[in-house]
């Protein structure tokens, strides 16, 4: 199989797959290393495909494909309530895509998520645990998540309650 075959594979099982498939299991699949798949994925990027990195592997056009409305929102909280505010987002049926923070040297710095669940939550939270910081300490409590959701009224209702919760900068 020649690199031109391998990629246009690749494109097929993304868009075959409704959940993230790791470079490693690619990897095996075509016989290839595993850094021969990261690099089909950014060739295949800069030809336009719209393929997502996520901690758990790759998605193509997932956003749009699993999310009819998406938005970002503001939040402010320390490290205490991060818990908190995840559940909040993930009780309403939204998911959270990624988080984002403005870095005053890199710029804007993000990290994919795609938390839904509360149990995703727990698991997350386990990793900050491990890690000792998320990335807002960065930015002073004051990040930014990208939410999908299933329409509009649900992402409002997820926005009522962390401005309830005191957790949702306003504009």
């Amino acid at each position: 199989m020649d690199t031109k075959e391998r990629r246009e594979q690749i494109l097929s099982l993304l868009a075959e797959s409704a959940i993230p498939v790791s470079a490693s299991k690619l990897a095996a699949r075509f016989d290839v290393s595993r850094q021969i798949i990261v690099g089909d994925i950014g060739v295949l990027r800069a030809a336009g495909h719209e393929i997502e990195a996520t901690a758990r592997g790759y998605l193509l056009g997932a956003e749009k494909k699993a999310f009819p409305f998406t938005a970002v929102i503001a939040c402010r909280h320390g490290c205490d309530r991060l818990e908190e505010e995840l559940n909040t987002i993930v009780d309403f049926g939204g998911t959270v895509i990624d988080v984002s923070v403005d870095h005053g040297i890199y710029g804007q710095l993000t990290g994919r998520l795609g938390i839904s669940s509360r149990y995703e939550v727990k698991l997350f939270m386990e990793k900050v645990s491990d890690a000792d910081r998320p990335l807002s300490v960065l930015s002073g409590g004051l990040h930014f998540h990208k939410i999908g959701c299933p329409d509009e009224e649900i992402f409002n209702l997820i926005c009522a309650a962390l401005r309830e919760k005191g957790i949702l900068v306003e504009e």
